[in-house]
């Protein structure tokens, strides 16, 4: 007798201010991972829009705002431009090693160095060792940690430069949350190379995609996701692919700086704060 599939329930995040967009109001929909089925309801929601923090599953539901669009590259057909290659050359003497969901010390003082130079006074800024490990260790789903890591002379471990907390899903990589060093001046592109080094993995893995999170239009910090082609986003209708023309005219207007941006009030994060779970508990 098959046991009967319990539908999740879904709660919904008590209104803030918009990490993204000065003067907007953000509120998210979530539910728990948890149970025998947690990978599978995981990979369902994926789909739809939805991304992981620990061991929950949210997405954006702002009433009269549909600004956070989910994005995802099809890795298969992924051509890299010529900037991303200047990227792949610069970093391919990187050592990779794809390594379980355990926190380090090494990992932290390198996250610290990345919110303290590229999101300060962000949401994450606050986090500690305990928020870090948490952030890490607390999953449900097939999930794992890739270093990279300066390569070494003597046969000792090399310094670690980049790191990048992911998921594997039924159809893709999903990166929850990157960090990098954000100071060595002779890595250029490094945090581009991450992403970049994901298409590879998911592509040789036979994967299509790798999810980038959300792309908001109008924040600065999300801009970068657009210089990944073929890209697809997910509307009202599914996924659908963004056409050559209308990523060239984004990619441009990030270039010239011409999109009439305005940077995030709170310095927040680039994709929420996948480290703190307290907007995430029911009262």
């Amino acid at each position: 007798m098959t046991a009967p599939v319990r539908f999740p329930r879904f709660f919904v995040t008590s209104p803030a201010p918009c990490p993204y967009l000065p003067g907007r109001t953000e509120r998210k929909v979530f539910t728990e991972l948890k149970g025998p089925h947690a990978e599978q309801l995981n990979d369902a929601l994926g789909r739809i829009g939805f991304r992981r923090s620990q061991t929950v599953a949210y997405r954006p539901s702002c009433e009269g705002c549909k600004a956070c669009v989910s994005v995802r590259v099809a890795a298969g057909e992924f051509k890299p431009s010529n900037s991303q290659k200047r990227a792949m050359k610069a970093n391919s003497d990187l050592v990779v090693t794809e390594c379980r969901p355990w926190a380090t010390e090494e990992q932290f003082a390198l996250l610290q160095r990345y919110l303290e130079h590229r999101h300060p006074g962000g949401g994450m800024a606050a986090m500690d060792e305990v928020d870090y490990a948490d952030m890490v260790e607390h999953t449900s789903v097939s999930s794992f940690v890739i270093e990279y890591r300066e390569p070494s002379v003597d046969g000792t471990v090399g310094r670690l430069v980049a790191a990048c907390l992911t998921d594997r899903q039924a159809d893709g990589l999903s990166m929850i949350y990157s960090f990098y060093d954000p100071e060595l001046e002779h890595r250029s592109g490094l945090g581009n190379y991450v992403i970049l080094e994901h298409i590879r993995r998911a592509a040789e893995a036979g994967l299509p995609y790798v999810y980038l999170g959300y792309w908001v239009e109008g924040s600065d910090r999300m801009q970068y996701k657009v210089r990944f082609r073929p890209l697809e986003a997910l509307g009202p209708d599914g996924w659908r692919r963004m056409s050559r023309d209308e990523q060239r005219r984004l990619i441009e207007g990030v270039a010239k700086g011409s999109c009439g941006r305005a940077p995030a009030t709170d310095g927040g994060s680039k994709d929420n704060t996948p480290g703190l779970q307290e907007e995430y508990k029911l009262t």
